[in-house]
């Protein structure tokens, strides 16, 4: 765990670091577009934070390497170099992608085509595939097939943290949960089922992840300094779902003597968990832009976050409406897991932990009708109530002597 931590730290040093210098080369030489309309934020902010992520990332794999020949255990991580360079030349890829398109604004197609491209990397070069289901191993078909569910993935979870990439902090503190959260289950599954071996590319990838999430932010918080742009969202989403595939490679749940089936299921339903807001937001975007006859890709300013603020919350609050539902899913689902393996408790606390912040953020996201109504009752009893009231008439005393003060 030690490790992990310190490979995370050098992700975030390296990242915040980056960050300042992107932020003033950027204001230098004008390295920012034009606000469009659907735009929160009301001044030109610099959108190129994903290159400092990336080269957080780069340095912090790279420590990883040069620690490995130390550490036996990391070592057998790094012992496929080729998956390593696979995911690194995807992720380069996807940011220069990324970065054309907040300079110059590519066209849906060429971005479309440059994420399957990437994915197809990391599926077919680097071997990050879902070769089984964590569910008593079941297979899901041929090698083809494999690679063609493993690229959808990839670029399904890239687009789908790309589309609520709308307002400060809100990527960047959603991956940092979901990340978090992903890495402690990755790190405690794998002492469950390989106690001589903690180390493994899921746990990896996640750790690295927070790492530059934890760099970012400070910049990126509301208001924030710098945006991630596409790079980042398209890198972070890129890096989460390698994550997610490759623990399901790695281990078997099932192998775990627990009397429930359920917890097999976690390794598929953990990472739909961390992104069941993304998921959703993409889901209606897609919809409702095919409904209008659009292409699933234009942009609107109909997304999940701007609903929010439609409806009458802050900035702040609406991030952290996004924080809560994420910590809420995640956290659900993780103790699913923790709670029968390591308490000897049973999974009715977890769904009742579930259940009742999933009931709060939902009490949460809706306050804001709640006023509203009572305003807008309050409003129309106030003309009723004037309608019938009577009206005061003055005193014939009072009404001279202001004729009086008139006159003079």
């Amino acid at each position: 765990m030690t490790l992990f931590i310190l490979i995370a730290l050098v992700a975030a040093l390296v990242t915040f670091g980056l960050s300042l210098i992107v932020l003033k080369l950027s204001h230098r030489y004008r390295l920012y577009p034009k606000i469009r309309d659907r735009d929160v934020h009301t001044r030109p902010t610099p959108r190129l934070g994903g290159i400092a992520m990336f080269i957080g990332i780069l340095a912090a794999f790279g420590f990883a390497y040069l620690i490995s020949a130390q550490f036996a255990p990391l070592k057998l991580v790094f012992s496929n170099p080729q998956q390593i360079l696979a995911i690194l030349g995807a992720a380069l890829l996807i940011v220069l992608i990324g970065v054309a398109d907040d300079i110059w604004d590519l066209d849906w197609m060429t971005k479309l085509a440059g994420q399957f491209i990437a994915a197809g990397l990391i599926a077919w070069q680097g071997g990050v595939q879902i070769y089984s289901l964590p569910i008593g191993g079941l297979s899901v078909g041929s090698g083809w097939m494999s690679i063609f569910i493993s690229v959808f993935a990839i670029v399904l979870v890239m687009n789908m943290i790309n589309f609520i990439d709308g307002l400060d902090g809100l990527v960047a503190g959603v991956a940092l949960i979901a990340n978090g959260v992903f890495f402690l289950y990755s790190y405690l599954l794998v002492r469950e089922t390989s106690p001589t071996n903690y180390f493994n590319l899921a746990s990896l990838i996640a750790a690295i992840l927070v790492g530059a999430c934890v760099g970012f932010l400070p910049v990126n918080w509301h208001p924030a300094k710098m945006f991630m742009g596409d790079a980042g969202a398209l890198l972070v989403g890129l890096l989460m779902a390698t994550s997610a595939i490759a623990i399901t490679g790695q281990v078997d749940p099932g192998a775990i003597n627990r009397s429930q089936l359920f917890p097999a299921f976690i390794p598929i339903l953990l990472p739909v968990a961390i992104l069941i807001i993304p998921l959703l937001d993409f889901g209606l975007a897609v919809f409702r832009r095919v409904r209008a006859g659009k292409s699933p890709f234009s942009a609107d300013r109909k997304h999940l976050h701007h609903r929010l603020l439609d409806m009458g919350h802050s900035h702040l609050h609406a991030v952290l409406i996004f924080y809560g539902w994420t910590a809420a899913a995640s956290i659900g689902c993780l103790l699913y897991f923790v709670l029968p393996v390591y308490f000897q408790l049973s999974n009715w606390y977890a769904t009742i932990f579930l259940v009742l912040s999933l009931l709060i953020c939902t009490v949460v996201t809706l306050a804001p009708l709640s006023r509203r109504k009572a305003i807008e009752a309050a409003s129309q009893l106030t003309p009723e109530r004037a309608a019938t009231k009577p009206i005061a008439r003055l005193d014939p005393l009072d009404e001279a002597s202001e004729i009086v003060e008139e006159t003079t």
